[in-house]
């Protein structure tokens, strides 16, 4: 045991040794010395920003801040920032790098200095919030309080060779949507209150979070219960202060803002049928203002109805597909002709959501230079991608992603639970089907999805930074910058497991209930088994966060709670509040039912509690009214009333659960993989193939199998479990072989608002059964093969027929 130690030891110092020899060290403040900050006299407004929050931060971290100086050479020691074609940086190696390229950038120490540059603006401001980053500042430390911990000295270390990096996608963005509930009210009533809305303050702390985050698009926020982003004045004006390119959704072409803007009392019917005078008119306005104003912009071309609805006037599909065409046509000559440019220099963007997906797949033609940016299907399932050819087009093609979603078959509008192995997959497989020009993902209110929408533009700006087994360390890095190191490993089991058990069923989702048209909720589908094992397991998260919470430094109180005690408890809670209610139904012990009855009602309490403090006593009401515990006061946010149900509980038993991973044999092709996704999936090891490219197999189909034994002879069913993926022609198909009798195929797409599809997004799984007759005692084999990539196998389980299934296949 100690020779084993001391070579572990030996192993992890000669590591340690080899890791420090290829870091080069750059002192900025130590006990003697501030390093000073040295820019160009010419230097842009925004990169001077930029360069006084770098000196912000030092001065947090350590009480003292640095000077900035102007300088023309570089000669005295420092750091040296700027634009490559700053005077400042004439190296050929440099210039060769950085000259002419989109948002790249380059640190590197130089002797006594530290060079950092950009090959534009954005470039430069993503390397300074690199080293901000670095030093261990959070992109959040304004958006959730991550307050900066004091050092007495702050050095940056980088690797010997320096960092050199560009974004992976060109346009990366949020969307602000559903704002109704937390971001509007909040700006309205606590920090924007002139302006009474979303305006040019609270788009400056959201540009300023979207720099440090290395992103660059802005969808404004565009419900009702918002004015319109051009109508505020001084909101476009700090979109260009700060950088930010300005998109719109798909349900806004032209940066018009239809719910607030088109007045039918003035302008008509929204119908370019009986109305294209108006409508031209109408986009044509912005546009001639765009034109006397310098924002960056990206132009959403096609039509829909006002808000997220279908074009008016169209007869039929075939109908609407010629109008869409004309459409953009005209929006086409209006740009060339506004901004004197060609068309391929102006950004344009098509959005097939929804019904003009449709559209799209029955022939409507998209000039080529126009980006595709395809939709999931409002829960996290990217809804197609382009083809072999699609992927030649000059416009390229993007992602428009939710990770909070208003609509059926249910809102998840208050907890962020997108499990990170799917948006890792999702979006990873998107850049490999040649997703690389734009991606926008919708994030709600911002908060609390805060872990998400950083995970996705870190992907966004570099899509190999995490790796199919690495989501796990990347949220270890994230919770020690966030919180601390010595919580890391413990916290991110918490972590894993809150969004495991969300994508069996999200809290939002807990009332059995739908909307649009809204239902009262019901009794679950949980057994009083499985109601109580998931009790007890979120009980055990509840204890765990708990026990850390000392481990947290003062400065990162505030933070821990919006981060993780809100989140991981309103989710227990809310469980616990239907579980309860549902174990009530269960017995008829009338002492049982009223103790089930208290713990639900006790449930509801915590969470309003919760909601409370969030609300009026976190970071002294700084977030006042930003987190609502009812949005849409859905009917499973209610307190449970008393229970009028009853349900018969049944023991299933002999149940053989299996997780997709632990297969017994596989067969690969010589292109294509079988591999682990770890933190993916119900199993937390669903498997797929790689790489993520769309193929059809014709002939030999890869296939994985697995043995099980059977203790006596029945009538079985195997239960093979897939997550709700899609494929472009609807034709994804898995065979199922039992033993060596023949293959049986199953077709496992469903279309978006299909009655299976809802149930599918709803628990996150497409279930396929095979019944098998008369199943002899002893090992057998099922095989399961796939006609294509993109198929991904998450759980299987056998078990007596006449049992039925059951809502849950454990994870052990």
């Amino acid at each position: 045991m100690k020779k084993i130690a001391a070579l572990i030891f030996t192993i992890a110092t000669l590591s340690s040794y080899s890791q420090k020899k290829d870091l080069d060290e750059f002192s900025i403040v130590d006990s003697n010395a501030t390093t000073t900050i040295y820019i160009d006299k010419n230097t842009d407004p925004l990169i001077i920003w930029a360069v006084n929050e770098l000196a912000d931060d030092v001065k947090e971290l350590t009480g003292k801040r640095p000077e900035i100086s102007t300088a023309s050479t570089i000669s005295k020691k420092g750091i040296y920032i700027g634009q490559v074609s700053s005077f400042l940086f004439k190296s050929k190696t440099t210039q060769k790098e950085l000259l002419n390229q989109w948002e790249k950038f380059s640190i590197k120490k130089e002797k006594d200095n530290l060079l950092v540059a950009g090959s534009d603006v954005r470039g430069t401001l993503y390397a300074i919030f690199e080293i901000t980053e670095r030093m261990g500042v959070s992109p959040w430390k304004w958006w959730a309080d991550v307050h900066l911990i004091k050092k007495e000295t702050l050095t940056f270390q980088l690797p010997r060779k320096g960092i050199i990096a560009s974004p992976s996608v060109q346009y990366r963005g949020i969307f602000l949507n559903d704002e109704d509930w937390g971001l509007q009210p909040w700006a309205a009533k606590i920090f924007e209150k002139e302006t009474g809305d979303i305006g040019p303050r609270t788009y400056e702390k959201i540009f300023q979070l979207l720099l440090r985050l290395k992103a660059n698009t802005i969808w404004p926020a565009m419900h009702p219960s918002t004015k319109g982003f051009f109508t505020i004045r001084g909101n476009k004006e700090t979109a260009q202060k700060y950088h930010i390119v300005i998109g719109s959704s798909h349900a806004e072409p032209m940066l018009r803002n239809n719910v607030d803007e088109w007045k039918p009392k003035i302008h008509g019917d929204y119908n370019y049928f009986t109305n294209k005078t108006q409508v031209d008119k109408y986009w044509q306005d912005r546009l001639d203002e765009l034109k006397l104003a310098q924002n960056e912009t990206i132009m959403t071309l096609g039509m829909r109805g006002v808000h997220d609805s279908k074009m008016e006037g169209a007869k039929d599909l075939a109908e609407s597909i010629v109008m869409v065409e004309k459409i953009i046509v005209n929006q086409r000559e209006m740009l060339s002709t506004t901004f004197k440019k060609p068309l391929a220099d102006i950004p344009q963007a098509f959005v097939p959501y929804k019904e003009v997906l449709e559209l799209y797949d029955k022939g409507l033609k998209i000039p080529d230079d126009i980006t595709l940016v395809w939709p999931d299907d409002n829960y996290g399932y990217i809804r197609r991608l382009s083809n072999t050819e699609e992927q030649k087009r000059s416009g390229g093609s993007g992602v428009y992603y939710h990770i909070s979603y208003w609509g059926r078959p249910h809102d998840y509008l208050w907890l962020s639970t997108t499990q990170p192995g799917l948006i890792w997959y999702e979006m990873t497989k998107a850049y490999e089907n040649g997703a690389k020009k734009m991606w926008i993902v919708n994030v709600g209110d911002i908060k609390p999805a805060e872990y998400g929408t950083e995970l996705f533009l870190d992907l966004a700006w570099n899509i190999n930074s995490i790796k199919s087994d690495g989501l796990n360390q990347y949220l270890k890095d994230w919770i020690s910058r966030e919180f601390t190191s010595e919580i890391a490993s413990d916290l991110s089991v918490v972590f894993e497991e809150y969004y495991r058990l969300a994508l069996l069923r999200k809290p939002e989702y807990m009332g059995w209930s739908q909307t649009e048209p809204t239902t009262p909720v019901k009794l679950s589908d949980f057994s009083a088994e499985e109601s109580l094992n998931r009790i007890k397991v979120y009980d055990n998260l509840i204890r765990k966060v708990d026990s850390l919470a000392a481990f947290v430094p003062i400065e990162r109180k505030n933070a821990w709670f919006q981060l993780v005690v809100y989140p991981v408890k309103g989710a227990a809670y809310m469980n616990h509040k239907f579980l309860y209610w549902n174990l009530e139904a269960t017995t008829s012990d009338e002492n049982q039912k009223h103790k089930y009855e208290l713990l639900a009602s006790e449930a509801y309490q915590k969470i309003q509690e919760l909601t409370d403090f969030y609300n009026t006593r976190l970071s002294d009401g700084k977030w006042n009214h930003m987190m609502s515990m009812h949005p849409r006061n859905l009917p499973v946010f209610d307190s449970v009333k008393k229970n009028l149900f009853s349900k018969k509980t049944s023991i299933k038993t002999d149940r053989i659960y299996i997780q997709a991973n632990q297969f017994s044999a596989k067969e690969d092709t010589k292109e294509y993989q079988w591999k682990t996704i770890n933190g993916l999936g119900y199993s937390n090891n669903a498997i797929t193939l790689f790489p993520f490219d769309q193929h059809v197999f014709i002939n030999e189909k890869p296939f994985v199998s697995y043995e099980f034994d059977i203790d006596e002879p029945d009538n079985y069913t195997i239960e093979v479990r897939l997550l709700p993926t899609h494929a472009n022609n609807f034709d994804h198909q898995i065979g199922i072989q039992m033993d060596k009798n023949a293959f049986q195929f199953f077709k496992i797409n469903t279309k978006d608002r299909e009655n299976t599809w809802k149930e599918n997004v709803l628990r996150n799984s497409v279930i396929v059964k095979l019944p098998v007759s008369n199943l002899s005692k002893g090992k057998h084999t099922v095989t399961i093969e796939v006609n294509q990539t993109g198929i991904v196998l998450d759980q299987l389980a056998v078990y007596k027929t006449a049992e039925g299934s059951s809502y849950e296949i454990p994870f052990k």
